[in-house]
């Protein structure tokens, strides 16, 4: 029973690990610029080194380095138009390519208002963890099961998304000269947090039917009708 609450304990750390990941997904550009969900740098040749960069986060984007200007960052908001930033703040018109695939783009990140709701499932399937008794793990396991779900759904969109526009600008023949586009850590803190969410789930649930399980050998181990009374002591006989 012991080494059942160890595994327990486990699984509530991992649950608040994936917590901790996604806050920190949820809090990229334009709340922290060099978190970023996709990373755009712009190389213009220049001696000086001024290199435009641009960062794209949960609620909006950032941009650093640009000639005669300050770093700035746009008010968070709900979706956005990664092509249109590009076309206004870095003057990479150029991505604008198809108007098809970019509206797509803007409609998916709608989708990452879902970053801040997972971390707030993790967070409650943490503190149901914390709680003794089965039904708090099986709520615990039934949460961790939603934010897992959650976290798939917009990981799918963010890299949908994002993947369009990395592609654009990174194309062989038709991407923008000078410029690159990579990965930022927020994408892979999301990748990190479902694969942590899910593990977090299972060790929990593993946890919760096992102490269902021992609690119900225990029960009946009590109400079993006791049958060994031992042997009748033998008498002695004196001749």
């Amino acid at each position: 029973m012991r080494q059942t609450g160890f595994i327990h304990h486990i699984g509530s750390f991992l649950l608040l690990v994936a917590t901790v990941l996604l806050i920190v997904t949820s809090i990229s550009a334009p709340a922290v610029k060099n978190i970023s969900m996709l990373r755009v740098d712009i190389d213009r040749g220049t001696a000086n080194g001024n290199n435009p960069v641009v960062t794209f986060g949960t609620f909006g984007w950032c941009t650093q380095d640009l000639i005669q200007s300050s770093d700035d960052c746009s008010g968070a908001h709900v979706g956005y138009d990664p092509s249109r930033v590009l076309a206004e703040n870095a003057g990479l018109g150029a991505v604008d390519n198809s108007e098809f695939r970019f509206a797509a783009v803007r409609r998916l990140t709608n989708v990452m208002v879902l970053h801040p709701v997972a971390a707030g499932l993790a967070f409650i399937s943490f503190l149901l963890a914390l709680g003794a008794g089965v039904v708090g793990s099986l709520l615990s396991a039934l949460a961790a099961l939603l934010t897992f779900v959650v976290i798939i759904v917009v990981l799918a969109c963010d890299f949908a998304a994002f993947a369009i526009v990395r592609h654009a600008i990174n194309d062989d023949d038709d991407g923008v000269p000078g410029a690159r586009a990579s990965w930022g850590t927020a994408a892979w803190t999301l990748v990190a947090a479902a694969v942590v969410a899910f593990f977090g789930m299972l060790v929990v649930f593993f946890t919760c039917c096992s102490a269902r399980l021992h609690r119900r050998r225990e029960n009946r181990a009590r109400a079993a009708p006791k049958t060994d009374y031992g042997a009748p002591e033998r008498r002695r006989r004196w001749f």
